[in-house]
């Protein structure tokens, strides 16, 4: 498994770990760190993922709630609803991650930690937030202040 993989595996485990503590996070990163043990490279693509999902989370929820109409967001396994916080915080605020990398990415995921409908689900609710990009869905965006002449 390459280090994305892996960051983006222990930045569901963080936020899995919220939840099972009632959205209290470890009292240091430290801790989870050492619950969690990673290589340097890894914690370097997963912190920023980390700190990304915890700043923007009562959007990133906002988001998946609007998209599982007539269901309560707490209901979602914690597996598929950290996936679901994962996949939709790149897909909206990492413009260097191509958004289908995200959908695939998070399928995986659901794949392997969550039940035998996981992939689907997530699938499902991640198309819906696709198809309300307007950013290019297969490349990264390109970085502020280049042109195409840079």
């Amino acid at each position: 498994m390459g280090k994305r993989r892996n960051a983006r595996q222990a930045a569901v485990q963080f936020h899995f770990w919220r939840d099972a503590h009632h959205g209290a996070s470890p009292e240091k990163m430290d801790d989870f760190w050492e619950f969690c043990p990673a290589k340097p490279s890894v914690r370097e693509f997963a912190q920023p993922l980390i700190d990304g999902m915890m700043e923007h989370l009562p959007q990133i929820d906002e988001r998946i709630a609007r998209y599982v109409e007539n269901y309560n967001i707490e209901r979602i396994s914690p597996v598929d609803r950290n996936v679901l916080r994962l996949a939709i915080y790149e897909m909206l605020f990492r413009d260097d991650i191509p958004p289908v990398v995200s959908i695939n990415e998070a399928i995986e995921l659901a794949k392997t930690f969550g039940g035998p409908d996981s992939g689907r689900f997530v699938n499902g609710i991640l198309e819906r937030v696709k198809d309300d990009l307007s950013r290019p869905l297969r490349e990264p965006a390109k970085p502020a202040g280049l042109t195409s002449d840079s």
